[in-house]
């Protein structure tokens, strides 16, 4: 079956918040939306479908993970990711950033270094402020067109600032980069060294393009597997973000028992009933539908980079090895401050993006662009925004 990625869903008045928090935020109304990290495609069938079964059934009552959903999770990291989980290794949270900020509270105090490596996700470094920890940062290094580890940089911070935590963001957001196996056993012979806890955020993990493979932490060692929180979810391969679930597996039972701990101190107790169906049926019956889904993302990628090769080249755009977020590179327009271009793509392109600022003073003359949408939308944001850089 060869699914539609080009048909254009109206997602406005639908409680989205790309679309309908634009008068809140003071955006225009008229701006093509294509900033936060959802997709404008309608998801697998087979997620429909349980959805839609659940719904007329109408008893929407307290649920819990049985053996199907283990399975379906198991199945689907085996076959991906060569990775055998078992199933008292996972714990559910509605969301990966309430993950970490439960990783946060549960292995570090007040006063304690979390350390990341900006331009970076930015819940990162605003969960570690609002909590009363120090943001120990580790910048990566733009080269080339591309992100590196500056792991020297990374072992002396480590050293000197004494993190608890390092919160890693495998595949990396906003730059796309995939990390290789050989960077990660680095990382994590480092963190292991000095004892600091590796929180990795791993919602992209199934989302890499050209032969990049995604390596989860938890298979790098046996005691990287015993150093670890590593914060998966459906949402971003299947598009089922608003249905607030995620699967947190963390091997070694202390630091599960002590995450479960900060859990429960939330209050937090039974999943979603529409998640646990819809993430059930995407593991078990959506590959089909995500394999179709990523492909044309790859091709967006390619033709957004295409495009403005021909129109703007002085836009240079990051390819991206995972993720479906395209990190566009404005540094060239020197005579224009970051300001500046964000007000020329947003009041006069009428294109919301995402200012790179809001990464860290590293995405400092970068904005981030969202490309699962289907093409013709693209298309139209690409033309306007090439049309007020020219």
């Amino acid at each position: 079956m060869k699914f539609n990625f080009d048909k254009v869903i109206d997602r406005k008045n639908t409680f989205a918040i790309k679309y309908d928090l634009a008068a809140a935020r003071k955006k225009p109304a008229n701006a093509i939306a294509l900033w936060v990290a959802d997709m404008d495609f309608s998801t697998a069938p087979c997620v429909k479908k349980a959805l839609v079964e659940h719904a007329e059934r109408g008893i929407f009552g307290y649920s819990r993970l049985d053996a199907r959903y283990y399975n379906a999770l198991k199945n689907w990291f085996k076959a991906r990711h060569n990775f055998e989980l078992q199933d008292d290794w996972v714990v559910s949270a509605p969301g990966v950033v309430f993950a970490i900020t439960a990783a946060i509270h549960a292995f570090t105090k007040e006063g304690d270094g979390v350390l990341i490596q900006k331009p970076v996700y930015y819940p990162f470094f605003n969960m570690i402020n609002a909590l009363g920890r120090r943001v120990v940062n580790s910048p990566l290094v733009y080269k080339d067109g591309g992100y590196k580890i500056d792991f020297d940089g990374f072992e002396k911070i480590i050293k000197k600032e004494k993190p608890k935590i390092f919160l890693l963001c495998s595949p990396h957001n906003p730059g796309g980069r995939v990390w290789t196996r050989e960077e990660l056993l680095r990382l994590s012979e480092i963190c292991l060294a000095n004892n600091v806890l590796v929180v990795s955020d791993e919602i992209h993990c199934d989302i890499t393009f050209g032969g990049h493979k995604h390596t989860v932490w938890a298979t790098l060692s046996k005691k990287a597997a015993d150093n670890c929180v590593v914060c998966t979810s459906p949402s971003k391969t299947f598009n089922l973000a608003g249905l607030q679930f995620s699967n947190i597996i963390i091997p070694n039972k202390k630091l599960r028992a002590a995450f479960k701990s900060e859990i429960d101190k939330t209050g937090y107790d039974e999943p979603n009933l529409m998640g646990i169906a819809a993430a059930t049926a995407a593991y078990s019956d959506g590959a089909k539908w995500f394999d179709q889904a990523k492909d044309y993302i790859w091709k967006n990628i390619q033709f957004a980079k295409k495009y403005l090769e021909e129109h703007c080249p002085k836009i240079r755009a990051v390819e991206p090895q995972g993720t479906y977020l395209l990190w566009l590179d404005f540094s060239a327009f020197k005579e224009l401050s970051d300001k500046e271009i964000s007000d020329r793509i947003l009041n006069k392109a009428k294109v919301w993006l995402d200012d790179g600022r809001m990464f860290g003073s590293e995405g400092k003359k970068f904005q981030r662009i969202n490309c699962a949408t289907p093409r013709s939308i693209l298309q139209e944001a690409l033309k306007r925004i090439c049309a007020e850089f020219n």
